[in-house]
C-alpha cells in the first residue's frame, strides 16, 4: 500500500547543508530506522526497487558563502516528504514514525538537527489507485519536478536531461511493476507512450542538474569520492493524442498518481525525482 509521510520540522540552530540535501536526509532517516530495527534498515538500504522516495527540504534558506551550499534558518520551518511503495512499507513506516513520535527523536544532519513538530500521513491501495481513474474525456497531467529527476536509459550510463514522455512514464511503469500485487502489472510499450502522449514543458522553469547521490571509497586515491547523477527540474504538462486508446490513457493516469508516492527515476531515496502531480482537463 503506497504511503506518504509529511514532516514539519524546526532547526535548533543555524547550520549549512548542501544545495541537494537529499543524501543527508536519507542517511539520517536510515540511522533512525537502523536504531529501531536493523533488519528493516538493511532491507531499505539494499532494496533494488527503491523502497523509499525522499523529497528535499521545503522552506526559506539563507545564502551561504560556499558554492553549492545553503544555510538553514532557525526562525523558519521546513517540510519534507517520504514516499513508501514497497511491500514491506508497514515495517519501514513504523521504524520511521515510532522513534520520531514516541521517542521524540530529532533528525540529525551532518552539521545540525531538525526537531520534528508535526507528522501527517496518507495512504492508498493499488486497487484504489486503479479504481480512482475515470474515463476522462480530455485529461491533462501537470508534473512539477521539485528535485532533480535522474532517469537512466536502460543498460547505459546516459541520463535523460529533458522530461520526455517515454523516459518519465517508462520509469514509472518499472517502479509500479516492481511493487504492485500479482495481476496488476502494466504492459504499456514505449512506442505507445511516444505515439499517444505529448509533453509541454515550461521552458522558463526548466533546469538541468548534476547531483551528488552517494560516496564510494576510492582505493587508488585512499579517500571517499562523490557519485553524481544528472537530471532536470521544472514543470511539464502531459496530454493525450486524440486517438489514444482508453486503456493507455487510464494506465498513464494511474502511473501519474503513483508518482506522488514513488518518485521518478533513480536515486529517489537520496532526494531525487520528487514530484507534485495535478490531474485536470484540457481547457
Amino acid at each position: 500500500m503506497p504511503q506518504k509521510i509529511t514532516f514539519t520540522t524546526k532547526p535548533k540552530t543555524k547550520f549549512e547543508i548542501p544545495v541537494s540535501e537529499g543524501y543527508q536526509l536519507y542517511s539520517a532517516i536510515l540511522n533512525i530506522i537502523r536504531d529501531n530495527d536493523e533488519k528493516v534498515s538493511e532491507y531499505a538500504h539494499d532494496s533494488s526497487i527503491g523502497s523509499m522516495a525522499i523529497s528535499n527540504l521545503s522552506g526559506k534558506f539563507k545564502k551561504d558563502g560556499r558554492p553549492n551550499y545553503k544555510t538553514i534558518d532557525p526562525e523558519s520551518g521546513y517540510k519534507f516528504n517520504i514516499g513508501i511503495t514497497d511491500p514491506k512499507e508497514v515495517e519501514i513506516f513504523k521504524s520511521i514514525i515510532q522513534p520520531l513520535i514516541l521517542k521524540e527523536r530529532n533528525i540529525k544532519l551532518d552539521k545540525g538537527e531538525l526537531r520534528v513538530e508535526e507528522v501527517t500521513s496518507s495512504s492508498i491501495s493499488f486497487e484504489e489507485l486503479l479504481s480512482s481513474v475515470k474515463d476522462s474525456i480530455n485529461p491533462s497531467i501537470g508534473f512539477r519536478f521539485k528535485s532533480p529527476a535522474c532517469i537512466q536509459y536502460k543498460n547505459s550510463k546516459v541520463f535523460e536531461m529533458f522530461p520526455h514522455r517515454e523516459a518519465v512514464f517508462t520509469s514509472l511503469i518499472s517502479k509500479w511493476n516492481a511493487v504492485c500485487p500479482a495481476g496488476m502489472k502494466m504492459s504499456i510499450e514505449r512506442d505507445e507512450i511516444a505515439r499517444y502522449v505529448m509533453e509541454r514543458p515550461d521552458t522558463q522553469l526548466y533546469k538541468t542538474h548534476n547531483v551528488m547521490v552517494n560516496t564510494v571509497f576510492d582505493k587508488a586515491k585512499g579517500h571517499h569520492r562523490p557519485i553524481f547523477r544528472q537530471g532536470f527540474t521544472g514543470k511539464c504538462t502531459y496530454m493525450f493524442a486524440k486517438n489514444a486508446p482508453q486503456d493507455v490513457r487510464n494506465g498513464i493516469l494511474v502511473l501519474s498518481e503513483f508518482a506522488s508516492y514513488s518518485g521518478v527515476g533513480s536515486a529517489v531515496s537520496r532526494g531525487c525525482g520528487w514530484v507534485d502531480v495535478e490531474v485536470g482537463e484540457v481547457k
